[in-house]
């Protein structure tokens, strides 16, 4: 449920539109709803600002749409991650008003148009193509969250050049999310060059000593800049949610 679903639930019971039994009602799945399989978690709205994510990995398409029907029929939004292809076309078929994200394996859908808001934009960069998936699932999550979302890819520091023709824009940002693979150092560099919270996100992508992003991260948990903060290895959803959670929180305070 969201916050301002509550709100008109509560004020119609207020103004007398809506009896309390008639309210108590509506409100009998809440805090979480059990399939059995999966206890989904209507309060996350109300507590986190955000409905439930399905994670797709390990489950089955049955799983994943008998959870998406749930969360949406609660008001959404819906976002659902790591989906294989077949759980992709069956999330199509069942909200056709949904976006998928081939790339990403990611699949949203917001049952009313969503206005951005936040302090200001998140602008989300990418090192190298290779990267371009997870930096996409942080631009798509924050995106379903209501904010203004940039994108800045192939930036990496092999060619310091091109991330340095776009200081204006990295100067500009609210907060920035660095994706990169490799030597992961990317992050040090933009947060050398701004000064708004730096989210570093390293990807599996690189040979055989990246160790399948293992490198990435210990360079980024090392960086020297400060205001650098880590998600895990490919956790793209993980830095947009947090960037959100940022942009969102600096609003209300100013």
């Amino acid at each position: 449920m969201r916050p301002e679903a509550l709100r008109q639930l509560l004020t119609e019971v207020a103004a007398g539109r809506l009896t309390p039994e008639q309210a108590q009602e509506r409100l009998a799945l809440l805090p979480f709803e059990d399939l059995g399989f999966a206890r989904v978690d209507h309060h996350r709205a109300l507590r986190g600002g955000f409905p439930e994510v399905i994670f797709g990995q390990g489950k089955t398409v049955e799983q994943i749409l008998a959870i998406a029907e749930r969360i949406v029929a609660q008001g959404g939004p819906l976002l659902a991650t790591r989906l294989s292809p077949e759980a992709t076309r069956s999330l199509e078929e069942r909200f056709p008003g949904g976006k998928s994200y081939p790339a990403s394996r990611a699949f949203a859908f917001a049952p009313r148009p969503i206005e951005p808001g936040g302090a200001g934009t998140i602008l989300i960069v990418a090192a190298g193509t290779g990267d371009l998936p997870v930096a996409e699932e942080a631009a798509v999550t924050a995106e379903l969250m209501g904010q203004r979302v940039e994108r800045l890819v192939d930036v990496g520091v092999a060619g310091l050049h091109r991330l340095l023709s776009a200081t204006e824009r990295l100067r500009q940002a609210a907060v920035i999310v660095v994706v990169a693979g490799m030597e992961g150092a990317l992050p040090s560099v933009v947060a050398g060059l701004t000064s708004c919270p730096v989210i570093a996100v390293p990807t599996s992508v690189g040979y055989g000593t990246g160790l399948g992003g293992f490198a990435a991260l210990l360079s980024m948990l090392n960086a020297c800049a400060p205001g650098v903060l880590v998600v895990n290895i490919d956790n793209g959803f993980g830095a947009g949610f947090a960037a959100s959670l940022i942009n969102g929180r600096r609003q209300e305070a100013g």
